[in-house]
Formats: structure tokens, C-alpha cells, sequence
């Protein structure tokens, strides 16, 4: 082992051989944070002697569970049955066994999924007599999501917020959701965690028992765990206090989902006793690209000290480009990275795009496909195969040509409007019994035996609703079109309604107003005919093939945890990185910061950043100023282009 440890820096080997007491590791990026946890692991094993199964190692993800296992074992040469698993996965093997002592649950429990959630959740809105408008399941699940990281019950959700008329109304919600998760013995994702700190706080022999087996107790990424986990992890370790945490305070960026700065920043606050060991040595990035992401990450006051250094050597310059607008934007990246291909012979897997939304890929991904570049989407999917865009569109193809089949049958129930697959199956055999289209049926749907008359009224609604749209498109230019289908179809309503992944989804709508109207600029032919052609021909990318190497593309969340020889960060415009959020809430602002930080240190060797003078997002246009996090970044390590 004595050669193994000779393989870490002085601050690696000291937090690996620290093993008795509170310890807080802060981990700068690239610092081999995952190293010395395993080197910890191993440590304990070969020198400390302790048994494999007193230790509890806990990751955020079942790769990097899986990852961490894996190169324990090597190190040792052999394999043990250690607890190296994420949350949920701890607290499920947990409950397996000691669920029963739990009132009205039972060991062969379920685990319901988000479609089952959501199942429930209509259920409880029918039984309550409460109208899905006004209380969105989506958003419903959601606010019981946040409600069960704060580990409050349906009843303590009613005694703080029950004066509240709409709050009480989702107290409701709560209680008999989780009334029938019961009766169904039944968890959701987050019970499986709620329902183990319950278990410990109201079972003090259940807790006993798993604090004495778990006497050495690891945590990934501490700066992302929420309250309920905090908890979890306190009880735990609160008979042997052997708790070692690992996480960057500068990389906390999933405030959203709950995570909560101050477990980390407090950490010593809970263990006065706490050695504080920091990696500050970085082994992945040139100390130019390090010296940007210090100046940016030390305008945020809710942090720890630290300074990220290199013996990588200076590097290049950052480059920065100002466009002239986002296709200029696109334009200059594409080239870019196309000359770096060429002349320093790299791969195209070695460049990274990063942006804050979603929708800021649809011009780059265009460009791309222009010149038969490979890519792919990182934790998402191609701007037009995306399912909402792929609905706007099928509502653009039905009103182009209503007989289309695939466009109907796609849209008849989009957003949802009481018209469910028995209903459909009646339509489409009626069109296939009178050799009709299925919109033709639609149009005589009084003359079919078996639809309610709720369905039909909804059925001759949406009728109506594609008739005036084709009224529309006879008179106005697609993107005049794209929008009055978002509108009156109540799609984009709807999505505005839900959480922040169905937000996101209707930015990507809007968004696709932008692609007509550049159309429209470029075009004589305003015609939505003349938009779908063009955008036919656009999103034909049969000839990408996913196993080709390609650039890759993703939002700066994405990114944390991978690193690339080349980054380019676009859009860095006040309003869109920061958004609009940061500029009246300082903690908001704080925590784009960090973001920022966390792009700028997934690069290995060469930077870009960039921005657009005029930038069309969401179709609208509008004249844009640098993002400050540029202005943080001192002079002399950029260059501008």
C-alpha cells in the first residue's frame, strides 16, 4: 500500500490516511477527488484492517458507484462486499428488510415511477373534484417532491400552510397521494429516502444497529445533497463520527433539485472537531484556463477559499468572439473547430459546445448538418427530435395537409383533450371501413356508434381548431402560424404550467418560431409550405449516425463531471448567462457563477467563449450586452477574434 500512496500529492495522502473523525475534503475540479476516495476505501481495507462491510461509500450515480467499486477492487486485488452505491440504492437495500416496521407497509414493497406518479396524482384531482388546469399533475408531484426533501409530512405541510387556500389544496393533494401509495405498498423515488430517515428517527434499535455497521461512511459530491439526505447521513454517522465528505462548495449548480449549499459551507459548524484538507492541485487543465476560472468563482461570497493550480504549464490564450448574431456565432465555432481538425489533427470527440438552454443548439446543430458534421446531444435529444417540436410540427403537417394520417393521430390528443386510444381505435376504423382519412372521420363523428359525447364535443373542437389554423396559414407566414398554434392549441399554456423540465420544453417551441423566421429572412417565400420544405431537408440527418464520432453538444449542467481537450461556451449575454433570474437574487446570481466556473473547467487545453451582438431566441429579436462573467475574466489571459 506504501507504493500505492507514493501515486498521490501530499494533500491525496493525507486526507487518505486521515481516517478517524470529521473530514471535509474539498476538492477543486480535475483534483482526483474520486482517487483519493478510493485510495481511502483500499486504505482502510489493507492498512486499518477493517471489514469491507463496515464501510459506506455513497455516490449520486450508479456509474460512478460502479466506477468507484471497480477500482477499489483492483487496487486489492480481489472483491469485497462493500456498500458502494448510491442514495437510493443504500436506502432501498434499508428498507428491504426493515420496511415493516413502518405502519401499513410490507416487505415486498413497489416502487412506483414517474408515469405511475402521475396516474395517482389524477386519481387524487378526481376525487377531490379539483380541476387538472388549475393544479397541473406534473407540477403537483413536484411540490410533494420538495415537500418530501424537507422532510415534512402531509400533516406538517398542513400546519404551516394550510391558511393558504391553493397550498391547502395541495396539502390535500399530498395526503391522499400518499394514502393511496399505501394502500398500493407502494414508495416513490423520494420515499424510498423520507421513509429511511423515518424508519431510523421512530426505530432508535434499527438505527443502532446500521451505525454500528457502518463505522466509516464516504460521500461523493456533498455539495449536492439535499436536507432529507443530510439527515441521512447525520444519523448515520453519529455514533462513530468517522464521516469523511467530498465535494466542491464552487461546483454546487442543482439548487433546483433541491440541493443545499450549506450542508457543505456549514460542515464544520456540525463537526467542530472536522479536519479540513483542500485539493487544489488540478490535473486536467492548462493554469491560464484555471487563472479564468479563479477570477470568476472569487466574486461569490458563499464559499470556501481555494485556488486551483496546475503544473500543466501556462497554455493558450483564452479566445473570445463577439458575432454579430447567433449565426455568426455558430458559423465562427463550426469553422473553428473544422480548422483545428485539419491542422492539429484532432478528432472531432475532442470539442465540446456548452450553453445554458436547451434551444441555443438548434442553429449550431443546422450548421452542422450543412456541412455533414457528426454530433450528438449529450443528456438530450437533437433540437427537431425533440418530442414537443416534433408535435408542433405534426400540427404544421396536418394543417398543411389534413389527410395526413401520422400528423392526426399524432396531435388529436395534444395537449390532452378526453380523446383516448378506444376513442381513436373507433376513429381509425371507421376511416378504414369508408376508405376515408382519419381527419375525414373526424368530420363525421357524429355517425360513429360508441364515442361519448364528451369525446365528440373535444373531437369537434379540435376540428374547428385545425380549420381556423388552415385559415391562418392562407393569410399569414409560418412563424405567424407557429405561433397561433402554440397559442391556441393551449400546448405552450400548458408547459408553462409545469415543472422546469416541461418549461424547458417550451422554450424549445418558441424557439422553433426563430428557425421561420430566419427561414423568412432568407426567403422570399414566407409560406409555412415553403418553412416545412426547407425544414424537411434541414432535420434530415439519417446520415449522422449516433456510433460516429461526432462534436459534442450540451448544456453547461451536463457537463459536470467530463472534461474535453477543447471547450467552446456560447452565449454569454446578460439575460441569457446569467438569465434574467440572477439579476434581482443575489444566491441565483451566485450560483450561475458557478456554473460559469464549472464550464470554464471542463476544458484541458484551449477555451473559447463567445457572444452575440443580436441574438433571435424564442422569436424574438433583440440587441443583447456581454455577460459579466467575460468582464471577470482578466485581459491579459484572453484574445479576441
Amino acid at each position: 500500500m506504501e507504493n500505492l500512496l507514493d501515486n498521490l500529492n501530499k494533500q491525496q495522502r493525507e486526507a487518505v490516511e486521515h481516517t478517524e473523525g470529521p473530514l471535509l475534503i474539498l476538492a477543486g475540479a480535475g483534483s482526483g477527488k474520486t482517487r483519493v476516495l478510493t485510495y481511502r476505501i483500499a486504505y482502510l481495507i489493507n492498512e486499518k484492517n477493517v471489514y469491507p462491510s463496515n464501510i459506506l461509500a455513497i455516490t449520486f450515480t450508479n456509474k460512478a458507484a460502479k466506477e468507484m467499486k471497480e477500482r477499489v477492487q483492483s487496487l486489492l486485488e480481489g472483491s469485497y462486499d462493500m456498500w458502494v452505491s448510491t442514495f437510493h440504492a443504500a436506502c432501498a437495500r434499508i428498507l428491504r428488510t426493515q420496511v415493516e416496521k413502518l405502519d401499513g407497509y410490507k416487505k415486498n414493497f413497489i416502487i412506483f415511477d414517474t408515469d405511475d406518479q402521475v396516474k395517482v396524482i389524477k386519481e387524487c384531482l378526481k376525487e377531490l373534484n379539483y380541476n387538472e388546469k388549475n393544479f397541473p399533475p406534473k407540477e403537483m408531484l413536484s411540490s410533494i417532491s420538495k415537500t418530501k426533501d424537507q422532510l415534512m409530512t402531509p400533516g406538517r405541510f398542513m400546519d404551516r400552510y394550510g391558511r393558504d387556500f391553493r397550498l391547502k389544496k395541495v396539502a390535500d393533494i399530498y395526503s391522499l397521494y400518499q394514502k393511496k401509495l399505501m394502500a398500493n405498498n407502494a414508495l416513490d423515488f423520494d420515499d424510498i429516502l423520507f421513509k429511511t430517515v423515518e424508519l431510523f428517527q421512530n426505530n432508535p434499535d434499527v438505527l443502532q444497529y446500521y451505525q454500528n455497521k457502518f463505522k466509516y461512511i464516504m460521500v461523493d459530491e456533498y455539495q449536492d445533497t439535499n436536507y432529507c439526505q443530510y439527515m441521512l447521513v447525520n444519523l448515520l454517522a453519529k455514533s462513530h463520527r468517522n464521516l469523511c465528505v467530498v465535494g466542491d462548495d464552487d461546483q454546487c449548480i442543482y439548487s433546483w433539485r433541491g440541493a443545499d449549499i450549506g450542508n457543505i459551507l456549514n460542515f464544520e459548524k456540525d463537526f467542530p472537531d472536522a479536519k479540513v484538507i483542500k485539493l487544489e492541485q488540478n490535473y486536467r487543465s492548462t493554469q491560464t484556463i484555471l487563472d479564468a476560472a479563479n477570477s470568476v468563482i472569487d466574486r461569490n461570497f458563499g464559499r470556501k477559499s481555494k485556488r486551483l493550480w496546475t503544473e500543466n504549464g501556462e497554455g493558450k490564450p483564452i479566445v473570445y468572439y463577439k458575432a454579430m448574431d447567433e449565426r455568426d456565432e455558430g458559423d465562427f465555432i463550426i469553422g473553428e473547430i473544422d480548422r483545428l481538425a485539419f491542422q492539429e489533427h484532432r478528432d472531432l470527440k475532442s470539442f465540446a459546445i456548452l450553453y445554458r438552454t436547451n434551444s441555443q443548439s438548434r442553429v449550431i446543430e443546422e450548421m452542422c448538418m450543412a456541412r455533414g458534421i457528426p454530433y450528438k446531444i449529450v443528456g438530450g435529444h437533437r433540437f427537431y427530435d425533440r418530442m414537443e417540436v416534433k408535435d408542433v410540427i405534426a400540427y404544421l403537417r396536418a394543417i398543411q395537409d389534413p389527410d395526413g394520417d401520422l400528423s392526426i393521430k399524432r396531435i388529436i390528443n395534444v395537449p390532452k383533450r378526453g380523446i383516448g386510444k378506444a376513442t381513436l381505435d373507433l376513429l381509425e376504423a371507421y376511416a378504414r371501413d369508408t376508405g376515408n382519412s382519419l381527419y375525414e372521420a373526424l368530420l363525421f363523428v357524429d355517425s360513429i356508434d360508441g364515442i361519448g359525447k364528451k369525446a365528440k364535443n373535444s373531437i369537434k373542437d379540435f376540428v374547428r381548431l385545425i380549420a381556423e389554423l388552415m385559415d391562418v396559414a392562407e393569410k399569414e407566414s409560418a412563424s405567424a402560424v407557429i405561433n397561433e398554434v402554440i397559442m391556441r392549441s393551449g400546448y405552450l399554456e400548458v408547459l408553462e404550467k409545469g415543472d422546469d423540465e416541461d418549461q424547458e420544453r417550451g422554450k424549445n417551441i418558441k424557439e422553433l418560431i426563430s428557425a421561420a423566421l430566419e427561414y423568412e429572412e432568407k426567403n422570399e417565400d414566407s409560406s409555412l409550405q415553403g418553412f416545412l420544405e426547407n425544414m424537411a431537408l434541414m432535420s434530415d440527418i439519417d446520415g449522422l449516425k449516433e456510433e460516429r464520432e461526432g462534436i459534442t453538444m450540451m448544456t453547461l449542467h451536463s457537463a459536470k463531471g467530463l472534461e474535453f481537450p477543447v471547450v467552446f461556451i456560447c452565449g454569454l449575454e446578460e439575460g441569457l448567462f446569467p438569465t434574467q433570474r440572477a439579476f434581482f437574487d443575489e444566491h441565483q446570481l451566485e450560483e450561475e457563477r458557478r456554473l460559469m466556473y464549472v464550464g470554464v473547467t471542463r476544458a484541458r487545453e484551449k477555451l473559447y467563449l463567445s457572444s452575440a451582438f443580436e441574438r433571435t431566441i424564442y422569436g424574438s429579436s433583440s440587441y443583447t450586452m456581454e455577460s459579466r462573467f467575460l468582464r471577470e475574466i482578466p485581459k491579459d489571459l484572453m484574445i479576441k477574434m
